[in-house]
């Protein structure tokens, strides 16, 4: 199973990962995109994209070995992993998308230090993967543009989620503790891997 944890900026993925990570394991390794994939000096979305496909051959690897894997502290989109070419072997797709709200966002950011400029970049891919989260075909360009040429977007094209086929697990980060983040994302994981949470699979071949 490919279980994929994502958000925005400061939604909390990488403070999550190293606060989960062992408590999964040996059932389930946990990666970010840089430990499978070289980092350019810039990356761009077609490294991104490029680098999710080479998270899904690992999870076949591991999945042969009845083992799962998760991907968490990049900003993943469901339907980037959806539409990896190698996507179609996969046992299936769990996401949880970490929100936050726009003030919280933005008072974590002004924490951290970024350039204030870049807020309303943050605040609308964070509004963008809402959407998402909710239909898969929400301002689907956001993904494709300028994309990785061997992505199938076909493979999500078609899901519509008023039949169920679309669906995922949504957790405010805004209220929580660290702590609490982690707790959340040990019991959806659970809950995937017990056969008690949604489940995406790509369409097509």
């Amino acid at each position: 199973m490919f279980l994929l944890v994502t958000g925005a900026s400061e939604a909390g993925k990488s403070t999550a990962r190293r606060a989960v990570a062992r408590r999964l394991l040996p059932e389930v390794e946990w990666v970010e995109l840089y430990d499978v994939a070289a980092v350019p000096a810039v990356p761009d979305i077609v490294w991104r994209q490029r680098a999710t496909e080479a998270v899904v051959q690992r999870t076949l690897e591991l999945e042969a070995r009845g083992r799962h894997l998760l991907l968490s502290g990049d900003p993943v989109a469901a339907g980037e992993v959806l539409a990896a070419p190698s996507s179609v072997g996969l046992d299936g797709v769990a996401v949880c998308l970490l929100d936050v709200s726009v003030d919280a966002q933005a008072a974590r950011l002004a924490r951290r230090g970024d350039d204030p400029s870049l807020l309303p970049h943050h605040q609308a891919f964070a509004e963008w993967l809402r959407g998402h989260a909710r239909d898969p075909r929400h301002m689907s360009h956001v993904l494709s543009t300028n994309g990785w040429e061997a992505m199938r977007w076909d493979r999500w094209s078609g899901i519509d989620p008023i039949d169920g086929s679309w669906g995922m697990e949504v957790l405010d980060t805004t209220p929580l503790t660290p702590v609490e983040v982690a707790d959340e994302i040990v019991r959806w994981c659970h809950g995937v891997l017990c056969g008690n949470a949604a489940v995406l699979h790509p369409t097509g071949e």
